[in-house]
C-alpha cells in the first residue's frame, strides 16, 4: 500500500471511529457520502475547499453554509476536521473508503446507485434487494443523484455495473437498428 494510500485508509478508519463512537453511523454515513459525491460533481466547490490561499476558516463558513443545518453536527464537524488538516481534495476517496469499512462491518457490499433525481427509501430498499439478488451479495445503497443519467439508474457493486439508464437504452437501440 502506498503511503496515499495509508493516509485515505487512516482518515476514513478515524472518521468511521467517530461516527460509530457517537452512535450516529448510518446518518453521517449517508450525508458524507453525498457530500463528497457533490464536491467531485461542483468544480466551483471542489476549487474553493482546496485553494490554499483561501483560510481554513473560510472554507469551513463555506461547508456550514451548504450543510450546517441540514446535516448531523457530527458531520459537519468530520467534515471541518478533513478541511483543516488540508484534505479536502481526497475527501471523495477518504469517505468511499469509509462506506466500504461500514459496509465491510456488517458483511455487506458497497452498491453505488446514481439517479436523475432522489429515490424514496421504498426505491432504495427495492434496488438494494435487486443488486443483492443478481450479485449474491448484501449490499448497502448509497444514492448519487446525477443529472447526467437522464432517468433510469446506474448502479456500480465494486467492479460491476448494472446500466439502466434511459441513454444506454437508446445507445442499445441505435446499435440494433444499425445507425
Amino acid at each position: 500500500m502506498t503511503r496515499d494510500e495509508d493516509l485515505i485508509q487512516g482518515y476514513a478508519e478515524a472518521l468511521f471511529s467517530v461516527a460509530r463512537a457517537e452512535g450516529v453511523l448510518p446518518t453521517v454515513e449517508d450525508e458524507l457520502y453525498g457530500f463528497a459525491k457533490g464536491l467531485e460533481q461542483h468544480t466551483s466547490l471542489r476549487e474553493a475547499l482546496t485553494d490554499a490561499a483561501l483560510p481554513t476558516e473560510n472554507k469551513k463558513a463555506v461547508i456550514d453554509e451548504l450543510v450546517g443545518d441540514r446535516a448531523n453536527p457530527v458531520t459537519v464537524t468530520l467534515l471541518g476536521f478533513v478541511v483543516d488538516a488540508g484534505r479536502a481534495r481526497e475527501l471523495p476517496r477518504i469517505v468511499e473508503h469509509l462506506a466500504q469499512v461500514a459496509a465491510g462491518e456488517r458483511d455487506h457490499a458497497l452498491a453505488e446507485v446514481r439517479s436523475a433525481v432522489e429515490l424514496t427509501e421504498a426505491q432504495r430498499d427495492r434496488i438494494g434487494r435487486a443488486l443483492s439478488q443478481a450479485t449474491g451479495l448484501s449490499v448497502d445503497v448509497k444514492v448519487v443523484v446525477d443529472p447526467s443519467v437522464v432517468g433510469g439508474i446506474v448502479a456500480r457493486v465494486g467492479d460491476e455495473v448494472f446500466d439502466g439508464s434511459v441513454s444506454s437504452r437508446l445507445d442499445s437501440a441505435k446499435q440494433h437498428l444499425g445507425t
